[in-house]
Formats: C-alpha cells, structure tokens, sequence
C-alpha cells in the first residue's frame, strides 16, 4: 500500500464490516443500533426517549372522558468509548516483504477493536432487573457436577425469567462458555436440536439452538470472580449500540522512512431495558 493509494472511506468500511463481522455481544441480532446514524463526534449524547403505557378506565356514556398527558422519560446512549489503532511499515520491509502487511494489520486491528467493543458490551449485565437473575456470585449454579444441569438449571430457568417479564420469544439469544458448552454437549436435548437446527451458523459465535434460544459461545463472557462465569441471554431490544470509525489516514512519517496507517474508534452501549435480559451465575470448574 502507498500513501497515495489510500482511501479512508473504503479502509473506514472495511473496518466495521471487519468489526460487525466477528462481534458476539454487539452483533446486530443482539443488539439494536437504531441510533448509530446520529453519531458524529466521541462524547456525543443521543437521548432515546421512551413512552409511559396508559390507564385504562371503566367506559361510562354519562362521564366525560380524562385524557391523560402523554407521559415520556428517557435515557443518554453516550459515546463515551474510544480506542485507537497506529502502525507503520518500514520501507525497506515493505520492499521485501512478498504480501501487503499494511492491510493484514488492518484486519487484525479491527478484531482488537471488536474484542474491546465486545467485553465492553458484554459486562453491560451489570445493569440488569434483579428478579432476573438465577444464582449469584456468591452461590454460582454448578453446571459441572452433573451436566444436565446446564439444560435444567440455566436454559430453562433464563427462559422462565424472560417470559416472566413478557420478553418477546423471537429473536431471544443466550451467550454460554466453552465449559457451559461442554456441558450442553452432554444432554440429547441439546445434541439432538443442534443437530437438526437450520439457522445454524448464521450469527457469529452461534452454536445451535435450545430451550427457545439461539445459543452462542464466547470467551468474553464476564467473570465477575475467579470461580464464576455470567451466562446472558435476552432480546436485541434490550440493548442499544452504536459505533462509527471517525478517523482512518495514511501518512508518511518525518522521523522514520515509513508510511503508517492510524484510525479512531468510537462507541457506546446502552441497556435501555433491563428487564430485557437474564443472567445466571455458574461455576465452571
């Protein structure tokens, strides 16, 4: 690649097509960007507002009808969240070098910024409703001992939570461990759905399908302790995302002969609804 040669909107596209393409936490079918086109500038705001349900009352022909105020409230998605990437390449190593590093660093920078983006949305349980919890850190649901307890006393337990919580059943999604994985892997109700499942494969990290979930694996799954791990599972409603690449230029450099390549990432993750999600809290080991 020469400096001349570099065009930032496609390195720019490229970038987030490379991010959305390996996230889990903050792939779009878990997530919801409605709001990233208002995004221009890191430390922006966007208020999303939100509408109040209204009473319904006894009708009455002899009573004049009360009309309510439309009741609104909201919260601030922030884009209060920004990495950076910078590489250069020596002339004299770009002269032997037999494939294009610049634009292999660009790949691999872009799976650095989606591995931040992604625990940075993942640990956004914190936040959820607290009747929508199965264990704690405290007292973690041991999945290991006996594995069919990872199909009884987390699958099944997340669902009833949401659907406490009158969650929308499509799109509904768990996020599960290697070793809550391994587990699974155990019990035919599993085995056998993930087997015969025809939507597998078409969101990054998905696995199968159990207990009304489309089910996916990720490392960056929080651990809250040592001997704890979160498994989440909800709705793409629950939680809002946005992210753009503001910046991505080459230049040459003056102290070194070297081009370089650097860009800006920015973005922020918002659980508008926390009732929208489910969490429980296992041991792994």
């Amino acid at each position: 690649m020469s400096i001349a040669n570099f065009k930032p909107d496609i390195w720019s596209a490229l970038l987030l097509d490379a991010l959305r393409n390996s996230l889990v936490y903050a792939q779009p079918q878990l997530v919801n960007s409605d709001y990233e086109g208002e995004i221009q500038n890191y430390g922006q705001s966007v208020h999303i507002t939100t509408i109040g349900d209204p009473t319904i009352s006894d009708y009455d022909a002899n009573t004049p009808l009360n009309y309510e105020d439309i009741e609104t409230a909201g919260v601030d998605l922030i884009i209060d969240r920004k990495k950076f990437f910078a590489f250069k390449l020596d002339d004299v190593d770009k002269a032997q070098a037999r494939v294009n590093p610049m634009t292999k660093m660009a790949q691999n920078s872009a799976y650095k910024l989606r591995d931040a983006a992604d625990t940075y949305v993942a640990n956004l349980y914190t936040g959820v409703a607290s009747s929508n919890t199965v264990g704690s850190t405290g007292a973690p649901v041991n999945t290991f001992t006996t594995p069919t307890d990872a199909y009884n006393k987390v699958l099944i337990p997340l669902r009833t939570r949401l659907n406490r919580a009158s969650v929308p059943t499509e799109g509904r999604y768990v996020v599960i461990t290697p070793e809550l994985e391994g587990s699974l892997l155990q019990d035919d109700r599993f085995v056998k759905v993930d087997a015969s499942g025809s939507s597998e494969g078409l969101r990054n990290g998905m696995i199968g399908r159990a207990a009304g979930f489309d089910i996916l694996m990720s490392n960056n799954a929080p651990n809250p302790t040592a001997d704890t791990q979160v498994i989440q599972a909800g709705y793409p409603g629950a939680i809002t995302y946005a992210d753009q690449i503001l910046e991505t230029e080459a230049l040459r450099l003056e102290t070194t002969i070297a081009d370089a390549v650097r860009g800006l990432h920015v973005y922020g993750a918002k659980l508008v609804r926390p009732t929208g999600i489910a969490v429980a809290f296992i041991d792994p080991a």
